[in-house]
């Protein structure tokens, strides 16, 4: 039996809001939602909507042998750097940072390289490329409580142009 998410009693049921304003982009909507919070409008009863969803993974490039090995090594490399810092700094690196630090970047680095390159060999060729990926949408939509959002309109019609 799965739990309920305790956050989703944050969020009110937005089928009896009302449509205060529609952007193309949700820094347009987060600007306007800025707005009615410095007109000290009552921010806490609007939501932003993100309507016509859909997920974007853009392609970055080919995955291979080299390249599983080099992006291995690089992460490897930063986390190695993150783990010799922390050391140098509780003492753990008989007192000496360079040396922590570089020892654990040569190790973060190896680690890397043989995790990036078994990663790769459990793929079985699956997935031979790297991307990003998000979330899109059409449109944000502010919605507000029916009883402030008549307010919001009008304070959005006096909203600037960038």
């Amino acid at each position: 039996m799965t739990q309920p998410d305790p956050r989703a009693a944050l969020i009110p049921d937005q089928s009896a809001r009302i449509t205060v304003a529609t952007y193309t982009a949700y820094l347009d909507a987060q600007r306007a939602v800025d707005y009615l919070s410095d007109q000290k409008f009552p921010v806490e009863r609007t939501a932003i909507i993100g309507e016509g969803l859909k997920t974007v993974e853009q392609v970055t490039g080919r995955l291979d042998w080299g390249r599983a090995a080099g992006l291995g090594f690089g992460q490897g490399l930063f986390v190695g750097l993150f783990v010799g810092l922390i050391f140098s700094f509780l003492g753990l690196g008989s007192g000496n940072v360079l040396f922590s630090v570089a020892y654990g970047m040569v190790l973060g680095a190896i680690f890397g390289v043989v995790w990036g390159l078994v990663g790769y060999a459990l793929s079985g060729g699956r997935r031979d490329f790297t991307s990003i990926g998000g979330m899109r949408a059409e449109r944000y939509v502010i919605l507000a409580d029916a009883e402030v959002a008549e307010q919001a309109r009008t304070l959005l019609a006096n909203l600037p142009p960038r």
